[in-house]
């Protein structure tokens, strides 16, 4: 079942009137005074100052006896109760000082009970605990309850008062009388109703009880399907199953709520929603999506009270029935508990069933923080052998905490009961002595919240702790002495230090609850203790368990477990993709753009493309090209795949699954700016779309929600059912719109990219002209691509101080999270506000060096500031992101360690606005922000600034000048592009490529390899320079050069550089026989070159090696790798005169060079070269990359290679891939080479599978063998094949996926 957090709307009012029948209250006004008509007897107090001060004169507006309750001490052990006489509605309370005195409350807490015993403490919200009080002794303060409560009894405790005076009260309440008909069940009786014949609307009731265990209700329909309602361990679970025995399909339980089992009502709701289930208890409601057999499903059977329905189809003996109270039972509006007590013959009664609940009296004692303790008088000194027996229950989230201590004064020894480790732990131990002269164990996972038993007892020399009776493990050890005590017994912790020596407390102090007291069998009557005639304590809440389950409902969001200890919780964010306190901020960025621009290279990234939202995080593709960053998303089948006929079968359908989910492409396609996918059909006698007037044969579904069919073919428009070739009027046949309409023998197709985002992704594809026996044909769906992200470049500017945006009201009640980028050259100004009534949220540039988040929740105003190390109105772009949850506040600008905020543990978590949302500005029109904000995002959504500045004065969309905060992730010397969007980095001038300018371009050479550059005379470079990579003229004259390149090689002598001129004279860089450097210079024709050798060695060892040589005039300095430089001096002249040409590897002209020099040349360079650069020219990457429009003649083999990258650069993402099969291809005229193994045909098995491998295997190595053959250098040029003729043989067809994009280095395709 999927679940959804989400409660239902749109509830008709037929059902807002069974919900109010459920309340046991009419729609009326319910605010009548309820306390100022009792008689004083229905009042109670813990103590009173005088009889004039008793608690029946604590009634608002009056002024009998001294005005108002005051007790004897004013401390916070004091409470007044008001019995109402019956359970009743209270909606509202009011308090007031004593008349006419200096005595009033601040602050108090509200209880409520059925019974006077087992109260309940009642909170504004999850964390609010205390009401606000009074600041005078004559006004009226009334607080409206959030929920009402129903209950018979109301206790206030003081909390505090008037610091000049003491408690005095007089109280209040308002609400309205309340009916309901109550059934009681003990375990054994149980309900049956049969209803009329209708379908399944609406089950809801009300319970207490004081078992974590039972079945509330069992449903059964037609066809033995059944809906359970199960309390397990306190909780809820709500079961559907399919079918009519054990052995059937059960959905997983959906469970809702936690500590139902605190003898408190819990309101229980199932609603029919079509086909959905709204599961509610009390105020948490979800979603369950269901079967349909359940959408419009009545119920024959409803089982009440029992785990087994009357139906024997449905037997389960590990079902426990439901032993408590239960009140308001509805089905469809039909109260069956009435109807039982008119012995209606649609209701059955099994067992002994009461319509009253009588309710066990068990009191509690809540252990509330370090100082609590609980004392108890010990056992009486005995005879030999002793029998001493403490029996007790308690709950916790605790792991640690110590249960019980007490003295033994005969052994002057201590024992310690304890939990560590949530485990139960019993130590004896001397105070004179390290070593324990006892230790037991016994339990485990005792913080889960549960009641758990303890017994401790010594009997006969034997000491035995127990947990969980029948449950638990018993653990014993033997003493050689009796236990005899008259000690005092501490339960939970010990008094304030040095006040009771007898109490030593080593361990953690207990939070959590304790009941059931017993001591040699006797309980211990905690009433006594509260009234202070037994023992003593302090810091306690005796007759109530105060345990919250702050996990239910969690704060921790994005599936994070929740983790909870007494007085917090935390959010375990492991392999969630968020962080935060509350797991609400995703840790991935929202777009392959961002990456790029946090200097990431092409690899697989998982993107969140809604952030916080409820979209999950997906792993996807990154392609970084120059221009644009393509997102990829990959599908089962990107590969050309071959159908084949099959008798009996007119179509063949396929369906795709995607690496991604369908709302996660759903929101990448919407923030994309183009988005496309290539759909090819190749065929032989197999006709497509039937055009031009016939009902298509195949068509393709695809969109968002599923897709709808779709009957137009990639390259065309939408609904023209046309093929790309006739908007190109290229056809074969003019009288078709699609090539293989023409049906004609030899193989065409029609193919083409997919762009209208309404329309993507392809989720399938049907076929329907394969059935022929002539007929054969392929498919291919290539990976959905996009690129542009709308978001991330959305930006405003701000020109006037009093200029803004305004968007609707921002709703992050529980959670918000704002982030955006800004660059201002002001010093301070609002970048944002939003105001309620009371509440407020702003962030705002404070200073030139700090940034403030501030914020109101109804606690008092809160800031969290982040300060910079240098000023941040520098015109460049900062990072902002604020992030407030119920457990604190955080703050991170650009990136400066993250500044925090705890929010408070006892207040209010609800942010509440209702103002419009200001960017830039505020509602007053002060301190505007003057600048630029952009990607501004609230809880995951983007704000469209730009398409709101177009209609707004004084604010312009969008924001240039980005080369100011980017311009650093061009690397080598890369120049920094201004763009309307962004930027890009102009790598002409280096010898790199790539997205940053950071890839490396290099080339294996061979012994015959040669590449020679001719440098441009002046009137050529300047026509179609903006093509070349770099370019110097011919004829100039060099006073220096500044040369550098990688290499690698095993060989020596190896020639690695020679530049010529027009004069005989010349540079060159090569190895020597010694594996050394050597630099040749020869600038007079009339001398011998100048040689100047490094001392660098085994430079031919295979390795990597970068060189630089620089020459300023008559200087020359060489640096190898991270060695020191080298200088030498020219004696020679230094001018360079009339350069020629460049040659790498080979040169063929050796004529002019010396004869040791010309051996050297002859034999070329084998290894490879990278990243070669001479002054403003990068020769490689020119006959790499550009060779059709730059000066170079290439001799020889000469394949790209990435052997100059000795290390990868630098990704965000561990887990880059850059040899995914992506590319779509050229796609030629012959017949489709297909992979067979993806190919559709059922009768290919295993053994074929392998037959394929081996031959792929072979056919690959022969192909490289005779790639070694070859003696030129081939440029990777697609080839269109012809036409194939009918009875020609099958000609091989690029199957790679995608090939513009990624080249595929482990797929090969071939036909069986």
């Amino acid at each position: 079942m999927d679940l959804d957090n989400k409660a239902p709307s749109g509830i008709s009012a037929q059902i807002a009137f069974l919900l109010f029948s459920l309340c046991g209250i009419t729609a009326e006004v319910c605010d009548s005074p309820l306390v100022s008509g009792l008689p004083p007897a229905f009042f109670r107090s813990s103590s009173q100052l005088s009889n004039s001060h008793g608690p029946g004169f604590a009634k608002v507006n009056r002024r009998e006896g001294a005005g108002g309750w005051s007790p004897l001490n004013s401390d916070r052990y004091q409470w007044l109760e008001a019995d109402l006489g019956r359970r009743t509605q209270i909606t509202a309370i009011a308090t007031q000082g004593r008349y006419g005195s200096s005595d009033w409350l601040t602050a108090y807490l509200l209880m409520f009970s059925d019974t006077g015993h087992n109260w309940r403490q009642h909170r504004q919200e999850d964390s609010i605990e205390a009401f606000p009080g009074n600041s005078n002794a004559d006004s009226v303060v009334q607080h409206k309850l959030q929920q009402p409560v129903t209950a018979r009894y109301l206790r206030l405790i003081p909390l505090d008062w008037n610091p000049n005076g003491r408690i005095g009260l007089r109280l209040e309440t308002y609400g309205c009388p309340y009916t309901s008909d109550v059934v009681s069940f003990d375990g054994v009786s149980s309900l049956h109703y049969s209803p009329s014949p209708s379908t399944m609307e609406l089950i809801s009731l009300k319970f207490k009880t004081l078992r974590n265990t039972g079945t509330l209700l069992v449903a059964e329909g037609q066809q033995g399907h059944s809906l359970v309602l199960e309390l397990k361990e306190g909780n809820l679970l709500l079961h559907l199953r399919q079918g009519s025995n054990l052995s059937a399909a059960s959905l997983p339980p959906v469970s809702l709520g936690s500590l139902l089992d605190d003898q408190h009502w819990h309101h229980v709701a199932v609603q029919q929603l079509n086909s959905h289930l709204s599961f509610t208890v009390d105020q948490s409601t979800r979603r369950v999506q269901v079967p349909a057999v359940f959408s419009h499903w009545h119920v024959n059977q409803l089982t009440v009270g029992a785990a087994q329905g009357r139906s024997p189809q449905t037997p389960d003996s590990s079902k426990i029935n439901f032993y408590g109270c239960m009140e308001n039972l509805l089905y469809n509006g039909i109260n069956m508990v009435e109807l039982a007590k008119q012995n209606d013959q649609q209701v059955t009664a099994v067992g002994n069933v009461t319509f009253s609940c009588v309710e066990p009296i068990s009191v509690a004692v809540t252990f509330t923080g370090s100082h609590s303790f609980l004392q108890l008088p010990g056992a009486p000194a005995l005879a030999a052998p002793a029998v001493m027996t403490v029996e007790l229950q308690f709950r916790t989230w605790n792991n640690a905490g110590l249960l019980l201590t007490y003295d033994l004064p005969q052994l002057k020894a201590a024992v310690w009961l304890y939990l560590d480790e949530a485990s139960l732990r019993v130590q004896i131990h001397k105070a004179d002595s390290d070593r324990a002269l006892v230790e037991l164990s016994t339990g485990k996972g005792l913080n889960d919240g549960q009641w758990h038993s303890v017994e401790l007892s010594w009997r006969r020399g034997h000491l035995t702790a127990a947990v969980d009776r029948t449950e638990g493990p018993t653990s014993h050890t033997s003493l050689p002495i009796a236990f005899n005590t008259g000690s005092s017994l501490f339960f939970g912790g010990c008094p304030a230090e040095n006040s009771s020596p007898e109490c030593r407390n080593p361990f953690n102090v207990f939070q959590g609850c304790m009941r059931f007291l017993t001591l040699n069998g006797k309980p211990v009557d905690l009433i006594l203790v509260q009234q202070r005639l037994l023992g003593n304590y302090s810091h306690l809440q005796i007759d109530m368990c105060g345990i919250i389950d702050r996990c239910s409902p969690s704060h921790c969001e994005h599936g994070s477990r929740c983790i909870q200890s007494w007085s917090t919780f935390h959010c375990n964010c492991s392999n969630s993709g968020y962080r935060g306190a509350t797991c609400h901020s995703s840790v991935y960025e929202p777009s392959c753009e961002a990456y790029k621009h946090k200097g990431n290279t092409s690899g697989h990234y998982y993107i969140d493309v809604d952030g916080s939202g409820p979209i999950k995080p997906q792993r996807i593709y990154c392609n970084m090209t120059n221009e644009k960053t393509w997102m990829v998303i990959q599908h089962n089948n990107t590969e050309l795949t071959r159908v084949r006929a099959f008798p009996g079968r007119n179509q063949h359908e396929v369906h795709f699954d995607y690496s991604s989910e369908e709302e996660q492409l759903a929101a990448i396609i919407s923030q994309s700016e183009h988005c496309e996918q290539e759909l090819s059909y190749h065929c032989r006698k197999s006709r497509l779309l039937n055009t031009p007037e016939g009902s298509p044969l195949s068509w393709w579904v695809g969109g968002p929600d599923g897709g709808k069919v779709q009957k137009y073919w990639a390259g065309a428009l939408p609904g023209s059912q046309q093929c790309a070739c006739a908007l190109q009027h290229n056809c074969l046949d003019d009288k078709h719109y699609c090539n293989c309409d023409a049906d004609h023998e030899h193989w065409t197709n029609d193919r083409g990219l997919l762009t209208h985002k309404e329309s993507l992704p392809v989720w399938s594809l049907v076929l329907g002209d394969i059935y022929r026996p002539q007929s054969e044909a392929a498919y291919r769906v290539g990976s959905l691509r996009c690129h542009g992200d709308k978001n991330f470049w959305n930006a405003a500017f701000f020109d006037k101080e009093t200029s803004y945006l305004h968007f609707p009201t921002f709703h992050g009640e529980l959670s918000a999270d704002i982030s955006f980028l800004f660059k201002t050259t002001a010093s301070s100004g609002v970048f944002l506000e939003n105001l309620g009534i009371k509440d407020f949220i702003r962030i705002e540039l404070n200073s030139s060096t700090e940034v403030l988040f501030s914020f109101d929740v109804g606690n008092g105003p809160l800031a969290v500031r982040v300060v910079a190390s240098a000023p941040l109105n520098d015109n460049r772009w900062h990072s902002v992101r604020a992030e407030r949850n119920v457990k604190e506040a955080s703050l991170r600008i650009d990136a400066h360690p993250v500044a925090t905020q705890e929010a408070p543990t006892d207040g209010h978590i609800h942010l509440q606005l209702n103002s419009q949302l200001f960017i830039g500005g505020t509602a007053s029109r002060q301190k505007g922000f003057q600048g630029c904000i952009r990607l501004l995002q609230l809880n995951g959504v983007t704000l469209d600034l730009e398409d709101r500045a177009k209609i707004t004065p004084g604010v312009q969309p969008g924001c240039p000048g980005h080369c100011s905060s980017y311009a650093s992730l061009c690397q080598n010397q890369g120049h920094c592009v201004e763009k309307s969007n962004g930027f890009s980095c102009d790598c002409s001038s280096t010898p790199f490529t790539g997205a940053f300018c950071h890839r490396e371009v290099s080339a294996s050479f061979r012994s015959e390899t040669s590449i020679n550059y001719t440098f441009k005379k002046p009137h050529e470079m300047n026509r179609n320079s903006s093509n070349l990579p770099s370019s110097i003229y011919s004829e100039v004259t060099l006073r220096g050069e500044n040369i550098s390149l990688g290499f690698s090689t095993s060989q020596s002598p190896a020639l690695l550089l020679y530049v010529s001129s027009s004069y005989k004279e010349y540079l060159a860089l090569l190895l020597s026989g010694h594996d050394t450097l050597e630099v040749w210079y020869k600038l007079e024709s009339s001398r011998k070159a100048e040689v100047f050798r490094s001392r660098g060695r085994n430079l031919a060892s295979g390795r990597l090696h970068t060189v630089t040589v620089r020459r300023v005039t008559d200087t020359v300095s060489v640096q190898i790798d991270q060695n020191a430089r080298e200088d030498f001096n020219l004696t020679s002249d230094i001018e360079f005169n009339s350069v020629k040409s460049l040659a790498l590897g080979r040169v063929h002209e050796s004529g002019e060079l010396d004869s040791e020099l010309a051996r050297v040349a002859s034999l070329g360079f084998t290894g490879c070269l990278s990243a070669v650069h001479f002054n403003s020219i990068s020769p490689l990457k020119a006959a790499l990359l550009h060779p059709d429009t730059s000066p170079v003649t290439i001799t020889g083999p000469l394949a790209q290679s990435n052997c100059g990258s000795s290390i990868p650069a630098y990704t965000h993402s561990a887990e880059t891939t850059r040899s995914l099969s992506d590319q779509p291809g050229s796609v030629g005229t012959g017949q489709p080479l297909v992979n067979a193994i993806r190919s559709d045909s059922a009768l290919i098995g295993g053994v074929i599978a392998v037959v394929i491998f081996v031959t792929v295997s072979v056919l690959a190595i022969t192909a490289r063998l005779l790639y070694r053959r070859k003696e030129t250098f081939q440029k990777n040029q697609p080839v269109k094949g012809g036409v194939q003729s009918a009875g020609s043989p099958e000609l091989p067809f690029p199957s790679h996926a995608d090939s513009h994009n990624i080249q595929s280095e482990n797929q090969k395709e071939y036909f069986i």
